[in-house]
Parts: C-alpha cells; sequence; structure tokens
C-alpha cells in the first residue's frame, strides 16, 4: 500500500451532536466501515447511559470496539491505538476510506498521532494519591495537577478522579507534565487524514443533551447502574450518568437531582470536548444535517 492512497475520514464532536447518524449515512456513501473512538462504548454492559449506536443502526453498518470487551478489562488509549491500526490497516485492504468517529479527544489522538511511551508508575505514588483522594478529596488534586500541568488541567475531566490522578501519577513519577507525553513528534500513518468536526449552536446542543438524559432514564439507566453496582470503582464508571446515579444509590441525592446533574455535568463537559477539538485547526466544521456538503468536502480531499 502507498502512501496518501487510502484515507481515514475522522469526525469528531460534543456528544449529543449527531455522530452517529452522519456517520452511518456517510459509511453507506463511501461503502466501509465504523471505528468507534468513544471510550466508554467499548463496554458490553454500558449501553443506555453511553448511548451507543441501536441494533438496528449495528446493523446498517459494521461498528468496531463496540460492545466487544467487559467492563472489567482495563483498555488504555495506547491499547486502542494499537488495535485500531491494525483494523484500519485491514479495511484499507478492500476500501479506500474508513471512518473513525468519537467525542474522546485523547482516543482520536491516539490514532491520529500516536502515543510517546508513557513512563513507569511507582506503585506508592499512585497509592498514595488514592489515599489522598479519599481523604481531602477531589479538589486538592485539581489544585495540585493545576499548578504540575496547566496544559492537561484545561482539558481533563474535572469530574474524573481517574483521570486527574492519571495526570499527577505520571508528572510525580518522571518529573514532567503528563501533557508532553501526549504531544511528541506524530507517528507516520500510512493514510491520509481528513478531519471533520460537527457542531451545532449551543441552546441546539443542550437540549439535545436534556432530552437525551430524559430517554436514557426511560430506557432503565437507573437499572443498568444498579446492575454495575460490584464495578463502580472501575474507569468506565467514574464518568457522567453513571457516577451521579451511584450517588442517588447511596442515598446522597434524590432521583430528579441526579437527572439534573447528569444533564449539567454532561453539558460541561461537552463544553471540554470542544475545547479540545478546537486545539485542531485542520479540522473543518460543518452541522451534521450537512450531509451533502460533507461528503463533498470528503470527494474533494480524496481527489486532491
Amino acid at each position: 500500500m502507498s502512501l496518501k492512497s487510502k484515507y481515514l475520514v475522522s469526525i469528531v464532536g460534543p456528544t449529543a451532536v449527531g455522530k452517529t447518524a452522519l456517520c452511518i449515512d456517510l459509511a453507506k456513501a463511501l461503502k466501509t466501515e465504523i471505528i468507534s473512538a468513544d471510550s466508554r462504548q467499548f463496554y458490553k454492559e454500558m449501553s443506555i447511559g453511553t448511548a451507543k449506536p441501536t441494533e438496528q443502526e449495528l446493523i446498517q453498518v459494521r461498528h468496531h470496539f463496540v460492545g466487544d470487551r467487559s467492563v472489567e478489562d482495563e483498555f488504555s488509549a495506547g491499547k486502542f491505538e494499537k488495535e485500531a491500526i491494525e483494523i484500519i490497516t485491514e479495511l484499507h485492504e478492500s476500501k479506500e476510506a474508513v471512518i473513525m468517529t468519537g467525542g474522546s479527544g485523547l482516543y482520536i489522538d491516539a490514532v491520529l498521532n500516536g502515543f510517546n511511551e508513557m513512563p513507569e508508575i511507582d506503585p506508592e505514588i499512585r497509592l498514595n494519591l488514592n489515599s489522598k483522594f479519599e481523604k481531602e478529596g477531589l479538589k486538592v488534586l485539581l489544585d495540585e495537577l493545576q499548578e504540575a500541568d496547566p496544559v492537561y488541567y484545561e482539558t481533563v475531566d474535572k469530574g474524573n478522579p481517574y483521570r486527574v490522578i492519571r495526570g499527577l501519577e505520571v508528572y510525580l513519577s518522571s518529573g514532567k507534565p503528563y501533557s508532553t507525553f501526549r504531544t511528541g513528534e506524530k507517528k507516520l500513518r500510512n493514510f491520509v487524514v481528513i478531519k471533520i468536526g460537527l457542531d451545532r449552536f449551543r441552546e441546539e446542543l443542550y437540549e439535545r443533551i436534556n432530552k437525551r438524559v430524559d430517554m436514557m432514564m426511560s430506557l432503565g439507566l437507573q437499572e443498568e447502574v444498579k446492575a454495575l453496582e460490584a464495578f463502580r470503582e472501575k474507569q468506565a464508571l467514574q464518568t457522567v450518568g453513571y457516577k451521579e446515579i451511584f450517588d442517588h444509590l447511596d442515598g446522597l441525592t434524590t432521583l430528579d437531582e441526579a437527572v439534573e446533574l447528569i444533564k449539567r455535568n454532561t453539558r460541561r463537559y461537552a463544553k471540554r470536548q470542544m475545547t479540545w477539538f478546537r486545539r485542531d485547526n485542520e479540522i473543518k466544521w460543518f452541522h451534521p444535517d450537512d450531509f451533502q456538503n460533507i461528503l463533498g468536502y470528503i470527494d474533494d480531499q480524496i481527489k486532491k
């Protein structure tokens, strides 16, 4: 396979913007398959709270990395990079273009740019950070992270203890900010990347987020979370939609309060996603309903 003969169409955007429906239509038009880069849709036990593609949608176009492993199995961005590149390479044997989509910026970057080798983590440092979190709370760790690595602090999910601790343990173990391990020299890929971003007016996006959360509750999000009680300390469950329901089940909030917190925290997460993606000036932005222009843009890039 020669360089610049195959394409990876990377489609990013905030949660609830409309990536799934658009990518299915694009995959049909391009006669290709979809790589999911959503770090929570990997897990088969997490469906409602992650807004996985429906069975009907999965039948229309083959998706990779959707519900193909258990929440018991740790899956890092580095492992995702390796497995995704293998699948993309295999698909390129018969397809000119492959679509990759998701809202997890770290996992998108891993495939597009590669990761520098991460340092070994001192187990005592990890233990101490987890102990500090239990005793003093997340804000103390956030303040430390802001001082140690302001670049990572700007984009990290500030409600996710795992992500915050990860940034600190890398810094304390290596003496270098976590962000420096993710911004090194790009790896050479045997395909051309076409970068597309999806966005909506803020009010429109927030309305979609609120409606999606209401739909999740009606589909049984609370029951899904209850069934995952034994795994609540896993990284994937320290995220929006799950931690708020766990707090409700612990008696810390009413159900109505939990739902409102999910909506608020999802809106905040969407804002952080856009902060991450807006850093990349190579992304061409579209409204998700602008299918013909998006397809035309892809065709133009391939013809160049």
